[in-house]
């Protein structure tokens, strides 16, 4: 088991992109951009997937409550219109939930999305959880967002677990959870994504 997770650390740290990394943006830059989709509250789990070997390579939870947040636990997304504190995006538009996802998506990954409906105290809750988490540790992606799903009123059945794939595979049997996958041929290069996601964000708002 312990070989296990060191490989698994690997994976991450090396494939995914999970990065030890502490951005805290200020109030004033996070209040700048907030923003609150019309949408019904839910969360929505991504689960970026290696397209030749099916292994789950990172977890990320978009929960829409009174703000819409990306909680993205060691991750490594960054653009200059997304603030990021303790390894929460702040202003997630359709145009940045665009982005996000595309940005993971390439030649040799794709996206898993996972929706599911919450009432609007469960998503306040989910809210309140991600803001409060802090910052995670490399390779505890799956990890830091199955606990704080599973500390959500109503999702107790999820259990921890440090594998993208198995807490892709929990949620999936939630009642009333939508799926769909999301694929590019980009430049298998993360960075390469992330920097042009990023460019294409700046040229929208110019």
């Amino acid at each position: 088991m312990r070989f296990r997770v060191v490989c698994l650390a690997a994976v991450c740290l090396a494939v995914a992109g999970c990065a030890e990394k502490a951005p805290f943006a200020d109030d004033a830059t996070i209040n700048a951009v907030r923003y609150r989709d019309p949408s019904n509250p839910s969360m929505t789990l991504y689960t970026m997937i290696n397209n030749r070997t099916g292994g789950g390579a990172h977890t990320s939870l978009m929960i829409n409550a009174s703000e819409r947040v990306i909680f993205d636990p060691a991750g490594s997304f960054y653009a200059d219109i997304v603030p990021e504190r303790n390894d929460v995006l702040f202003g997630i538009t359709p145009r940045v939930e665009e982005a996000y996802r595309g940005a993971h998506a390439r030649e040799t990954f794709h996206v898993v999305r996972q929706t599911i409906a919450l009432s609007p105290e469960q998503a306040e809750t989910a809210y309140r959880l991600a803001l409060a988490n802090g910052p995670v540790a490399g390779a505890f992606c799956a990890n830091a967002t199955s606990k704080l799903i599973a500390a959500v009123p109503g999702f107790s059945s999820v259990s921890p677990t440090m594998y993208p794939n198995k807490l892709m595979e929990q949620f999936g049997t939630l009642p009333g959870v939508t799926t769909d996958a999301y694929y590019e041929d980009d430049d298998p290069d993360l960075q390469k994504g992330l920097a042009k996601g990023n460019a294409a964000l700046d040229a929208a708002t110019e």
